[in-house]
């Protein structure tokens, strides 16, 4: 089991940045690849970005188009998503997730844990 707790959201305005947290605990943390998506009401769980299991590769959506930076550190037991340059259209409520050995991975049912999920609103 892995439990993933995110940390981070809120309210920004367009153009501003944040930076979410995603706190793991259980299993051995450098064994999962780890991935953030995004939801709105009403639409399936977007694929924003991905890191594998050694750190080595990371992934994004194609809507992030070099906004958004994702990273871990295996020390902590952490994996983050900074993110640049807000636009309203971000607005959503975005979840941490983990898949062991995980790589590329795009699709919610290729990942094994999940996290609550930390709203993250942005003005115009």
């Amino acid at each position: 089991q892995v439990q993933l707790v995110e940390s981070g959201g809120g309210l920004v305005q367009a153009g501003g940045s944040v930076r979410l947290s995603c706190a793991a605990s259980g299993q051995t943390f450098s064994s999962y690849g780890m991935g953030w998506f995004r939801q709105v009401p009403g639409k399936e769980r977007e694929f924003v970005a991905a890191i594998r299991w050694n750190g080595g590769s990371t992934y994004y959506g194609d809507f992030v188009k070099g906004r958004f930076t994702i990273s871990r550190d295996n020390a902590k037991n952490m994996a983050y998503l900074q993110m640049n340059s807000l636009k309203p259209e971000d607005t959503a409520v975005y979840y941490c997730t983990a898949a062991y050995l995980g790589g590329d991975r795009r699709r919610p049912s290729e990942y094994d844990y999940w996290g609550q999920g930390t709203q993250v609103t942005v003005s115009s």
